[in-house]
């Protein structure tokens, strides 16, 4: 494909929203699972990890053996124009839930959603081009998938992964007294926000977008945590609390402490807030004690990360460390 051909189209104008901001609410979506669920089949491994916590992905053991599988499946709308650059975010942010639970990825197959009358198939195949390398950096198969014509551009993957049933990462295992890890810094709502509205490509928000998360979970483990999640479409503010409310103890936050992209604090003030975001920040709100934060900084908090990193209850090398654990309180967040 010529360079020409691909920058004439900008992929996030054929989207409503973009990346993981195009989340169904988590208030909503809770409102929607509550009470689903079903007795195990007959002669299935025990469920690990279901919809109880929410938690990243469904974990499940294996009879007969020390082993466990790991399964999620994650796709959204274009969050950058640049075809290829998009599927690398989002296979990368599909693998996430896997190293999010202490897993590795074994085999995954593609989710494509295209509208075959308005996008060509050129870029479709670029898109699956970025997936494909991706997951081969992360020593995980692609075994097929499935599409379907869709007015909207979606994709994703479906992912299987393996772990140690003796050492998963799981949103509920957190306890008072650990500190809050994030490997990766925040703003990259508002980034992907001001690049669907402007054109402006951010060179630090995709570096970071594709990234994955394998080296933060296998440190995390290495340090004998047991609880973690990933921060992605329910921001910062939603993931910890749901992590807060699981484990049930109350999550402090050092917000001076919290790392950000380059632009992020400029995006916010220019505007470039998603109505994701803004969700997030209200979902969260009755649960939070915001103390002297301002505006802005409660938005940043909140805003909906798209392949963003993990969030540890432990200390993870390298990573910074933004608040602790403390006994069940008032609130299941307190900013500081």
């Amino acid at each position: 494909m010529t360079p020409t051909r691909q920058a004439s189209v900008r992929l996030t104008q054929f989207a409503h929203g973009g990346g993981c901001a195009c989340k169904i609410p988590p208030g909503e979506l809770e409102d929607v699972v509550a009470g689903l669920g079903a007795p195990p089949p007959e002669g299935a491994g025990p469920l690990l990890v279901g919809l109880a916590t929410g938690d990243d992905a469904a974990v499940v053991a294996l009879p007969g053996q020390d082993l466990a599988m790991v399964c999620t499946a994650d796709f959204f709308t274009p969050v950058v124009d640049d075809p290829y650059d998009w599927g690398r975010i989002a296979a990368a942010n599909a693998l996430s839930d896997v190293y999010a639970m202490g897993g590795r990825p074994v085999l995954a197959v593609n989710l494509l959603a295209w509208p075959r009358d308005r996008l060509p198939f050129e870029l479709a195949r670029e898109v699956l081009r970025g997936g494909q390398d991706i997951a081969t950096e992360a020593g995980c198969h692609i075994g097929g998938g499935h599409s379907v014509d869709d007015p909207e551009p979606k994709y994703g993957m479906a992912v299987t992964g393996l772990a140690d049933p003796a050492r998963l990462l799981r949103n509920d295992a957190g306890r008072a007294g650990l500190p809050l890890s994030l490997t990766k810094p925040l703003g990259l709502g508002v980034l992907n926000n001001r690049h669907k509205a402007t054109g402006e490509r951010f060179g630090q928000a995709i570096a970071t977008m594709t990234a994955l998360n394998r080296d933060a979970s296998a440190a995390a483990l290495a340090a004998g945590a047991t609880c973690a999640t990933d921060v992605t479409g329910f921001g910062l503010l939603g993931h910890l609390h749901k992590l807060a409310r699981a484990s049930g103890v109350t999550a402090v936050v050092d917000t001076a402490a919290v790392p950000y992209l380059d632009g992020a604090r400029e995006a916010v003030r220019d505007g470039y807030v998603s109505g994701g975001t803004r969700r997030n920040l209200d979902w969260v709100a009755p649960c939070t004690d915001f103390g002297g934060a301002d505006t802005d900084t409660r938005l940043l908090l909140a805003d909906a990360q798209t392949s963003g990193g993990l969030l540890v209850a432990g200390e993870v090398p390298g990573a910074a460390v933004v608040g602790e654990l403390v006994p069940r309180g008032d609130h299941s967040i307190v900013l500081r």
